[in-house]
């Protein structure tokens, strides 16, 4: 996403960012308790164990503990800024991420929330985070920005990212973050680039799909490869090692947003109402609409293999 061009990610939302990173200092003004909080914008969402945590537009945080039938506001976010990204690692410790490089932790579900990170005069936002344990990170966002902690985000240090091959300098947007089994971290990027890392963050290796547009969401396969979603439907399928990418066959322009996998149970939702849904693996594709064509912006995939999703208009009423 760059200042002065069309914004990518957030913007999908109705997010409006400054058009300058410098700005006047931000104060850590807490999120409003709010009786339409569900109708809220919402920009991602993770399990914390059996519990579905979303996070949103005005710092909203939602909590659901019926695999998202019903949901409730967190009842402390320290910040009102947008929150983008958010991962857990178990029942109770989750990290969220947002504008002004902020970056929130909680230990109890997402019940509450504690600020660890806040550059209060640079907005210079992150998109997503991804944790691997309690103690290792990584967060990514405007302009090659990456983070890592080794402590849990008492500290996070910010890495150098090496240009990517044919440019001078490291400038990519980082939009998405998601990892296999074998903790091998993967951010999607602009330019139809996806970076891979082996080692928790702190060196990346480009790999080209030879697709040129911006890729904003992805997932592994059950067979390892690399399920990847794109602006104007785009959705590839390639190697772990960024090998015979293909470009899968869609009907609809809205733009990929999230990519989810459960086992053979594969979603990818996107704007326009977009909805793609695999049951097996990823072989095959469903396409259908979501009610009303609401632009989608997260999606989960319940244990009982039901889509949960978010849009900009907050969760999706068909799926509560």
């Amino acid at each position: 996403m760059r200042y002065g061009c069309l914004l990518i990610g957030v913007l999908l939302a109705t997010v409006v960012l400054p058009l300058s990173l410098q700005a006047s200092p931000l104060p850590a003004v807490p999120a409003v308790q709010s009786s339409i909080a569900t109708q809220a914008t919402m920009l991602d969402a993770a399990w914390a164990g059996e519990r579905l945590v979303a996070v949103g537009d005005h710092g909203i945080v939602l909590l659901s503990d019926d695999h998202g039938k019903s949901f409730r506001q967190a009842s402390s976010v320290p910040l009102s800024t947008p929150l983008t990204g958010v991962s857990f690692v178990d029942a109770s410790h989750g990290w969220a991420v947002g504008h002004w490089g902020a970056i929130l932790v909680t230990a109890d579900g997402g019940e509450s929330w504690q600020i660890q990170r806040l550059s209060s005069e640079e907005d210079r936002p992150l998109f997503a985070v991804h944790f691997f344990n309690t103690q290792q990170g990584v967060a990514v966002g405007l302009w090659a920005l990456v983070l890592i902690t080794e402590d849990g985000g008492l500290t996070w240090k910010e890495q150098h990212l090496q240009a990517p091959p044919g440019s001078k300098k490291a400038d990519l947007n980082l939009m998405g973050l998601f990892a296999d089994r074998q903790g091998q971290l993967y951010a999607t990027a602009e330019r139809g680039l996806v970076l891979r890392s082996n080692d928790q963050g702190r060196s990346w290796k480009y790999l080209s799909t030879g697709y040129e547009g911006t890729l904003w969401s992805g997932a592994v396969l059950a067979d390892g490869s690399l399920l990847l979603g794109g602006q104007r439907g785009t959705l590839l399928q390639g190697s772990a090692e960024g090998k015979d990418f293909r470009r899968l066959p869609t009907q609809s322009k809205g733009s990929v947003t999230s990519v989810v996998v459960s086992g053979t149970k594969v979603l990818a939702v996107g704007l326009d109402g977009l909805m793609l849904v695999s049951n097996d693996a990823g072989h095959s594709f469903a396409e259908s609409q979501s009610v009303e064509g609401l632009s989608l912006t997260a999606a989960l995939l319940s244990p009982e293999g039901s889509p949960v999703l978010f849009s900009r208009r907050g969760v999706v009423a068909e799926h509560q």
